[in-house]
C-alpha cells in the first residue's frame, strides 16, 4: 500500500491509502537486494513466501537515501517551498556505509553538488534557532564561512560562532540576493513559517535555484546537508556497485 500522511499540531491524518506499489518498492528492492515485485508476482501466481525462501527480515549494514528531483527551474516565478502536493518528477538513490556519504551521493545524483569549502548562508525561523546552533558549529569547525541575516547572526554571535551579517532584500543592497548573483554564496539554508516571511524570502530561494546554488528549506534538510558537506571535505566517497553491497548483505546474514 502507498499511504500519505499529514501531521498538524501533533495530530496525524491519513490523506489516502492506495492498494498499489509505489516508487518506494524498487528503492527498497535495491536497498535490501531482494526483487520485491518479482516475489509479489509469484505469490499472486500461487507460490508461498516459504516456498520462495522469503521468510527472514533483511537489515542492511549500509544506509540508503532517496532524494526527489524537482522541475522548478523550468517554471519561472514558481516558489520552491514544498507542500502536500506531489511536485517531484523523479527520484535518485544514494548508498554507502553511513548516512552522510549516502546523502552526499543522493544529492549528487539529483544534481545538487554540495561543496567541500565555501560560504554558507543561514536564515532560520525562531523555532529552528537551537537546531541551527549545532549545524553552524559543525560547519564553522570544518572551515566553512558563515553569513546570516540579522536575527540569526545575532544568535550565533551570542554563542561564539563566527558569522558575518548580511542584509535582507528589503533592507537594501548589498543584500543576500546580490551575494547569490555574484556567486559569493555556496549553500543556502533558509527556513520560514509565517506568510510574511515566506514572501520576504521568495527571492532568496528563486535566485539560489537560478544560480544553481544548493539550498535547503527545512532544518532537517540543512542538518543532513551539513554532515554531508563535512564528509566531502574529508574526501570523495568511494564507489561500489549494487552487487557489492548485496554480497556484503549475504555475507553478514550468513547466506
Amino acid at each position: 500500500m502507498n499511504i500519505q500522511f499529514a501531521v498538524k499540531d501533533g495530530v496525524i491524518f491519513v490523506l489516502e491509502v492506495n492498494p498499489r506499489a509505489s516508487r518506494t518498492v524498487p528503492f527498497v528492492s535495491k536497498a535490501i537486494g531482494r526483487p520485491l515485485a518479482k516475489i509479489a508476482a509469484r505469490v499472486m501466481a500461487g507460490k508461498t513466501l516459504l516456498e520462495l525462501g522469503v521468510t527472514d527480515e533483511i537489515v542492511p549494514v549500509h544506509q540508503s537515501v532517496k532524494e526527489s528531483v524537482f522541475p522548478f527551474i523550468k517554471f519561472p516565478g514558481v516558489d520552491t517551498i514544498l507542500g502536500p502536493e506531489m511536485k517531484s518528477t523523479g527520484e535518485v538513490m544514494g548508498i554507502d556505509v553511513d548516512f552522510p556519504r549516502a546523502f552526499l551521493k543522493a544529492e549528487d545524483g539529483a544534481g545538487t553538488v554540495l561543496p567541500a569549502t565555501g560560504t554558507v548562508f543561514l536564515s532560520v525561523r525562531p523555532e529552528d534557532k537551537q537546531a541551527s546552533k549545532t549545524i553552524a558549529a559543525l560547519l564553522s569547525a570544518a572551515g566553512f564561512d558563515l553569513i546570516a541575516t540579522g536575527g540569526t547572526a545575532e544568535f550565533l554571535a551570542e554563542i561564539g560562532i563566527p558569522c558575518r551579517t548580511i542584509n535582507k532584500v528589503r533592507e537594501g543592497s548589498p543584500h543576500i540576493v546580490d551575494a547569490l548573483k555574484a556567486r559569493e554564496v555556496d549553500v543556502v539554508f533558509n527556513t520560514t513559517s509565517s506568510p510574511e516571511s515566506i514572501v520576504d524570502s521568495f527571492s532568496i530561494r528563486r535566485t539560489a535555484l537560478e544560480t544553481r546554488t544548493p539550498y535547503f528549506t527545512t532544518i532537517a534538510g540543512a542538518g543532513a546537508a551539513s554532515v554531508a558537506m563535512v564528509e566531502r571535505a574529508r574526501g570523495a566517497p568511494t564507489v561500489r556497485t549494487l552487487q557489492e553491497f548485496h554480497a556484503a548483505l549475504k555475507t553478514d546474514s550468513g547466506q
